[in-house]
Protein backbone atom coordinates (compact mmCIF):
# COMPACT_ATOMS: atom_id res chain seq x y z
CA UNK A 1 0.00 0.00 0.00
CA UNK A 2 1.39 3.10 -0.90
CA UNK A 3 1.97 6.08 1.74
CA UNK A 4 1.18 8.85 0.03
CA UNK A 5 -2.31 10.05 -1.59
CA UNK A 6 -3.41 13.17 -3.35
CA UNK A 7 -6.70 14.26 -2.40
CA UNK A 8 -8.46 13.06 -5.64
CA UNK A 9 -7.06 9.40 -5.20
CA UNK A 10 -8.17 9.52 -1.37
CA UNK A 11 -11.90 10.35 -2.75
CA UNK A 12 -11.51 7.79 -5.75
CA UNK A 13 -10.33 4.61 -3.08
CA UNK A 14 -11.36 5.74 0.22
CA UNK A 15 -14.79 7.21 0.24
CA UNK A 16 -17.32 4.98 2.00
CA UNK A 17 -20.32 4.29 -0.78
CA UNK A 18 -24.00 4.05 0.87
CA UNK A 19 -23.75 0.17 1.94
CA UNK A 20 -20.63 0.46 3.26
CA UNK A 21 -21.82 3.46 5.85
CA UNK A 22 -24.64 0.94 6.47
CA UNK A 23 -21.83 -1.25 8.27
CA UNK A 24 -20.99 1.62 10.62
CA UNK A 25 -24.31 2.01 12.06
CA UNK A 26 -24.11 0.22 15.00
CA UNK A 27 -20.39 1.02 16.10
CA UNK A 28 -18.87 4.28 17.33
CA UNK A 29 -15.44 5.77 18.39
CA UNK A 30 -12.45 3.93 17.63
CA UNK A 31 -14.27 0.38 16.77
CA UNK A 32 -16.24 2.73 14.10
CA UNK A 33 -12.73 3.95 12.73
CA UNK A 34 -11.19 1.33 12.87
CA UNK A 35 -13.64 -0.78 11.09
CA UNK A 36 -14.31 1.68 8.12
CA UNK A 37 -10.46 1.74 7.40
CA UNK A 38 -10.42 -2.15 7.74
CA UNK A 39 -13.33 -2.33 5.05
CA UNK A 40 -11.83 0.11 2.44
CA UNK A 41 -8.02 -1.23 3.32
CA UNK A 42 -9.66 -4.97 2.36
CA UNK A 43 -11.33 -3.68 -1.05
CA UNK A 44 -8.20 -2.31 -2.09
CA UNK A 45 -5.96 -5.00 -1.39
CA UNK A 46 -7.66 -7.83 -0.79
CA UNK A 47 -6.41 -8.57 2.71
CA UNK A 48 -6.38 -7.38 5.81
CA UNK A 49 -3.81 -4.69 7.07
CA UNK A 50 -1.92 -4.21 10.08
CA UNK A 51 -2.24 -1.04 12.03
CA UNK A 52 1.36 0.30 10.39
CA UNK A 53 -0.03 -0.62 6.40
CA UNK A 54 -2.72 2.01 6.61
CA UNK A 55 -1.36 5.37 5.47
CA UNK A 56 -2.01 8.54 7.52
CA UNK A 57 -3.60 10.23 5.07
CA UNK A 58 -6.39 7.55 4.59
CA UNK A 59 -6.67 7.84 8.37
CA UNK A 60 -7.48 11.51 7.94
CA UNK A 61 -10.20 11.29 5.09
CA UNK A 62 -11.82 8.48 6.59
CA UNK A 63 -12.16 9.83 10.25
CA UNK A 64 -13.72 12.96 8.59
CA UNK A 65 -16.43 10.77 7.14
CA UNK A 66 -17.11 8.96 9.93
CA UNK A 67 -17.00 11.81 12.09
CA UNK A 68 -14.60 10.53 14.53
CA UNK A 69 -10.97 12.10 15.82
CA UNK A 70 -8.11 10.54 13.35
CA UNK A 71 -6.12 10.04 16.98
CA UNK A 72 -8.72 7.22 18.27
CA UNK A 73 -7.26 4.81 15.41
CA UNK A 74 -4.46 4.04 17.68
CA UNK A 75 -7.42 2.99 20.28
CA UNK A 76 -8.67 0.37 17.76
CA UNK A 77 -7.85 -3.12 19.16
CA UNK A 78 -6.00 -5.38 16.73
CA UNK A 79 -6.68 -8.42 18.65
CA UNK A 80 -9.75 -9.86 19.88
CA UNK A 81 -13.25 -11.04 19.13
CA UNK A 82 -14.51 -7.56 18.11
CA UNK A 83 -11.93 -7.39 15.13
CA UNK A 84 -12.38 -10.74 14.43
CA UNK A 85 -16.22 -9.80 13.98
CA UNK A 86 -15.22 -7.17 12.14
CA UNK A 87 -13.01 -9.52 9.87
CA UNK A 88 -16.39 -12.15 9.79
CA UNK A 89 -18.77 -8.65 9.20
CA UNK A 90 -15.77 -7.51 5.82
CA UNK A 91 -15.14 -10.79 4.50
CA UNK A 92 -18.77 -11.47 3.98
CA UNK A 93 -19.76 -7.94 2.67
CA UNK A 94 -16.82 -8.44 -0.17
CA UNK A 95 -17.84 -12.14 -0.68
CA UNK A 96 -14.49 -13.80 0.40
CA UNK A 97 -13.97 -16.54 3.20
CA UNK A 98 -11.39 -18.01 5.46
CA UNK A 99 -8.58 -20.08 3.78
CA UNK A 100 -8.76 -23.51 5.10
CA UNK A 101 -5.88 -25.57 5.04
CA UNK A 102 -6.66 -27.18 1.86
CA UNK A 103 -6.75 -23.71 0.30
CA UNK A 104 -2.87 -23.70 1.71
CA UNK A 105 -2.29 -26.79 -0.15
CA UNK A 106 -4.08 -26.54 -3.28
CA UNK A 107 -2.04 -22.71 -3.51
CA UNK A 108 1.32 -24.34 -2.71
CA UNK A 109 0.61 -26.86 -5.16
CA UNK A 110 -0.45 -24.35 -7.78
CA UNK A 111 2.87 -21.63 -7.25
CA UNK A 112 5.08 -25.11 -7.90
CA UNK A 113 3.34 -26.02 -10.73
CA UNK A 114 2.42 -22.86 -12.52
CA UNK A 115 4.62 -20.07 -11.17
CA UNK A 116 8.16 -21.17 -10.03
CA UNK A 117 8.63 -22.97 -13.47
CA UNK A 118 8.59 -19.01 -15.02
CA UNK A 119 9.74 -17.05 -11.84
CA UNK A 120 12.44 -16.98 -9.74
CA UNK A 121 12.23 -14.20 -7.23
CA UNK A 122 10.28 -14.58 -3.82
CA UNK A 123 8.41 -11.01 -4.51
CA UNK A 124 6.60 -11.72 -7.49
CA UNK A 125 5.60 -15.66 -6.44
CA UNK A 126 4.05 -13.29 -3.00
CA UNK A 127 2.32 -10.98 -5.43
CA UNK A 128 0.75 -14.31 -7.87
CA UNK A 129 -0.42 -15.46 -4.43
CA UNK A 130 -2.30 -12.90 -3.77
CA UNK A 131 -3.67 -12.51 -6.52
CA UNK A 132 -4.51 -15.80 -6.86
CA UNK A 133 -6.46 -15.26 -3.38
CA UNK A 134 -8.46 -12.55 -4.59
CA UNK A 135 -9.28 -14.21 -7.64
CA UNK A 136 -10.59 -17.43 -5.39
CA UNK A 137 -12.50 -14.73 -3.22
CA UNK A 138 -10.25 -15.84 -0.08
CA UNK A 139 -8.65 -14.50 2.64
CA UNK A 140 -4.68 -14.59 1.90
CA UNK A 141 -2.54 -16.24 4.68
CA UNK A 142 -0.40 -13.67 6.37
CA UNK A 143 2.48 -12.52 5.14
CA UNK A 144 3.98 -15.42 7.53
CA UNK A 145 2.31 -18.13 6.19
CA UNK A 146 2.96 -16.68 2.21
CA UNK A 147 6.76 -16.73 3.33
CA UNK A 148 6.04 -20.65 4.06
CA UNK A 149 3.73 -21.45 1.40
CA UNK A 150 6.34 -19.73 -1.18
CA UNK A 151 9.36 -21.82 0.47
CA UNK A 152 7.26 -25.01 0.55
CA UNK A 153 6.32 -24.04 -3.54
CA UNK A 154 10.02 -23.43 -4.28
CA UNK A 155 10.84 -26.50 -2.74
CA UNK A 156 8.56 -28.90 -4.65
CA UNK A 157 9.14 -27.55 -7.85
CA UNK A 158 13.25 -27.81 -7.58
CA UNK A 159 11.77 -31.42 -6.33
CA UNK A 160 9.85 -31.99 -9.04
CA UNK A 161 12.43 -30.71 -11.20
CA UNK A 162 15.11 -32.51 -10.11
CA UNK A 163 13.15 -35.78 -10.60
CA UNK A 164 11.99 -35.11 -13.89
CA UNK A 165 15.64 -34.22 -15.38
CA UNK A 166 17.00 -37.63 -13.94
CA UNK A 167 14.22 -39.17 -15.50
CA UNK A 168 15.03 -37.96 -18.75
CA UNK A 169 18.89 -38.69 -18.72
CA UNK A 170 17.99 -42.08 -17.68
CA UNK A 171 15.70 -42.62 -20.71
CA UNK A 172 18.38 -41.24 -23.77
CA UNK A 173 18.29 -43.07 -26.46
CA UNK A 174 21.00 -42.74 -29.24
CA UNK A 175 21.56 -44.15 -32.68
CA UNK A 176 24.81 -45.97 -32.78
CA UNK A 177 26.92 -46.66 -35.55
CA UNK A 178 25.54 -49.93 -36.58
CA UNK A 179 22.01 -47.95 -37.10
CA UNK A 180 20.90 -49.47 -33.73
CA UNK A 181 18.84 -47.66 -31.28
CA UNK A 182 20.25 -48.22 -27.74
CA UNK A 183 19.08 -46.77 -24.73
CA UNK A 184 21.58 -45.31 -21.79
CA UNK A 185 21.34 -44.99 -18.75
Amino acid sequence: MRREWELEDLIECWTLDEAEAELLANKSGATRLGFALMLKFFELEGRFPRREDVPKAAVDYVAGQVKVDAALFAEYRWSGSTIEYHRAQIRRFHGFREPTVADEDKLTFWLADKICPVETSRERLRAALLTRCREDRTEPPTPKQIERLAGAAEALFEREFTATTMRSRARVTVLSSSGRVEARA
